[in-house]
């Protein structure tokens, strides 16, 4: 019953309300004019006079036909005037002009009182009504102060660390905050002190907010998730006021984590903004940083927060007693790669031949999201091919998709640039083939993806944190065998290896300038860089060296790089029998392995196109019926069945 009285009442509400207003608005909108007591008489003489209501002094009246009031053409029916004295025997001459007379008293009844008063009590309890739904829960429009922070309790979240691979430290230092809150006395016996913030570094797409929703499934304690920008609005003073509810609500659950993502859109350094210090933003950064570490404390309240521009924040956000740890989640290495690959095809049917370790070999520099995306893409590419596994080259046929893009088959290409394009590729991977200490070939292809009209695919062995000299001349020579290639066969240049030279100048310009890499200019660095913080990101190099080091980093970048075409065409042109002939093979197959590559040029043959054509498209149902072995009862000397395959 309560249910209904609550739905019912508001409808009630309003519909008494739009009927008192149409009865004192709309209903009673016809021009009564106000006209004196002169008019009156003219009026009464003139016999137009239909009836009137005498109320003390003041008399209401209707004429029989409209008239006018002196200086206003606006006609009228209804009058109203006020007598100066109220004559009885005045009364009496109406009556006998045939004019209806009313009456009444002056004191006012209890129906005219609720009847004058009652839309404006009604009209009151309305707002006071809609004020209140829209301070509501499920309303936000007036609650501006409000922090929009998501509440999740212990067992709302089922994400575990499990579900995480490829940052293991990181997972290391948050299971031990996640301790502190579960059995903060096994620390506070020595005196140490929970932390207060933990931040998550690291570039987009390495797992940050899946950390986050990990610990929130593994904490067991009340999480409280926002993201930066729900702070801050258009209106003065509402991040700093969300700012303080999220931390009340947070008290009030404590223990509990508060987690915000993408924190540089609050905690951007301050004095960088258009606002100066009367920023909107800034207000509400110093609002955070009084309630992370200000006169009151905050027991058992953490904030954990990710971002990926530390490099913005301002000093007093990072500094220990708000932010105590940094955690750097960096791109995986091999063993990440694998465990990640493990995690994400734990639910796809994959085929025996798929082999994780190599997937992930051929896979570096991805994060955890690419891999994600990578699974995803083959399990799409093997359902469409109506295979009830993804193989090995569903994966591979993802990576150069995730990569470059889809191919692009339908894209006419005349014969002669096809050429100048096997020519060039095949250029990179016979230089790539002939250099010691050049990544391994994986794969050279003519099929156009993106904007590639080929590629020419390497894969480390190793994942590389630092690079030698000897490395970088050898990627230099790498990068330049497609142009190289292109001078010896056709004596002509293309437009083909621009990102080629692009990549090969920006390489030994680091080399000259960063690196120390130059004899002349020994390990010196050049070129002060200037960062706009308020913009994000690096928009101008300061010259701060003269002009004749200028001179001499041009002269240095221009010698490496033509030592690297030099030797990129000596290794071309020594083998130029080999490039030819390779080149024209991929003409026909427009793809090749780096398997195929050491084919031919020990002097070998490849097997037929129809042949791997039919091997590719061979589902992996039937290569493994194929593959086991066959029984037949065909009994020996001793009358058991033997083993044929």
């Amino acid at each position: 019953m309560k249910k209904v009285l609550k739905a019912v009442l508001p409808w009630a509400i309003i519909i008494i309300f739009v009927v008192s207003l149409y009865h004192f608005f709309i209903a009673s909108q016809e021009f009564e004019a106000k006209i004196s007591y002169s008019k009156f008489n003219d009026l009464v003489e003139k016999g137009v006079v239909k009836e009137v209501h005498i109320q003390d002094n003041n008399i209401k009246g209707e004429l029989s036909k409209e008239s006018h009031t002196e200086g206003d053409a606006r006609p009228f029916k209804k009058f109203k005037t006020t007598v100066p004295v109220m004559d009885y025997e005045y009364v009496r001459a109406l009556e006998e002009k045939g004019i209806k007379i009313e009456s009444s008293d002056s004191r006012t009844g209890w129906w005219a009182i609720i009847l004058s008063v009652g839309p404006y009590i009604l009209l009151f309890a309305f707002f006071i009504w809609l004020f209140r739904r829209m301070q509501g829960p499920n309303n936000k429009a007036m609650s501006f102060g409000k922090s929009k922070a998501r509440f999740f309790d212990e067992t709302e979240v089922k994400i575990t660390f499990e579900d995480v691979a490829g940052a293991e430290e990181a997972k290391a230092e948050l299971e031990e905050v996640i301790e502190f809150l579960k059995d903060p006395r096994k620390f506070q016996r020595l005196g140490g002190k929970i932390p207060k913030g933990v931040l998550l570094v690291g570039p987009p797409g390495c797992g940050k907010t899946l950390l986050a929703k990990a610990v929130a499934g593994e904490a067991g304690v009340p999480f409280l998730s926002i993201s930066g920008s729900d702070f801050v609005e258009m209106f003065v003073g509402v991040g700093a006021a969300r700012v303080r509810d999220l931390f009340d609500q947070a008290k009030a659950k404590a223990p509990c984590i508060i987690f915000v993502d993408e924190l540089d859109a609050v905690g951007r350094l301050r004095g960088a903004g258009l606002g100066g210090g009367h920023d909107e933003r800034e207000q509400t950064l110093n609002q955070l940083l009084v309630e992370m570490d200000g006169f009151e404390t905050n027991e058992g309240v953490i904030m954990l927060s990710a971002t990926n521009r530390p490099d913005v924040l301002d000093p007093a956000l990072l500094r220990p007693g708000r932010f105590d740890r940094q955690v750097v989640i960096d791109r995986p290495d091999l063993r990440g790669r694998h465990g990640i690959l493990e995690v994400h095809t734990k639910d796809i049917p994959i085929a025996d031949d798929v082999n994780l370790e190599e997937i992930a070999k051929g896979t570096p520099y991805f994060s955890g999201a690419d891999l994600a995306n990578l699974v995803n893409e083959a399990a799409l590419l093997a359902a469409r091919k109506d295979k009830n596994l993804v193989e090995m080259a569903d994966f591979w046929e993802a990576r150069d998709k995730v990569m470059m893009g889809p191919e692009r088959k339908s894209r006419v290409i005349s014969e002669k640039d096809k050429r100048v394009a096997a020519y060039h590729e095949v250029g990179h991977a016979l230089v790539a083939k002939l250099t010691e200490g050049a990544d391994p070939v994986h794969k050279v292809t003519i099929i156009p993806r993106g904007m590639a009209l080929g590629l020419t695919q390497s894969l480390p062995e190793e994942d590389r944190y630092m690079y030698s000299e000897e490395y970088c001349h050898v990627v230099l020579t790498h990068m330049l065998g497609g142009r190289a290639a292109e001078k010896l066969m056709f004596n002509s240049m293309t437009s083909g290896a621009g990102n080629d030279i692009d990549k090969a100048t920006d390489l030994a310009r680091k080399m000259v300038t960063e690196w120390g890499m130059s004899p002349k200019l020994g390990p010196v660095a050049f070129g002060e860089r200037d960062e706009a913080v308020f913009l994000g990101r690096e928009i101008a190099t300061h010259r701060d060296f003269s002009e004749e080091t200028a001179e001499t980093i041009d002269t240095e970048i221009r010698r490496i790089i033509d030592d690297a075409y030099d030797r990129a065409f000596s290794l071309l042109k020594e083998r130029k029998a080999d490039l030819e002939t390779i080149a024209e093979i991929l003409l026909e197959r427009e793809t090749l392995t780096g398997e195929d590559m050491d084919i031919l040029l020990e002097g070998g043959e490849l097997p037929p196109m129809e042949v791997v054509k039919e091997a590719a498209e061979e589902p992996a149902e039937k290569k493994e019926k194929e593959a086991e072995p066959e029984v037949k009862e065909e009994p020996d000397k001793l009358g058991e069945p033997v083993l044929e395959t």
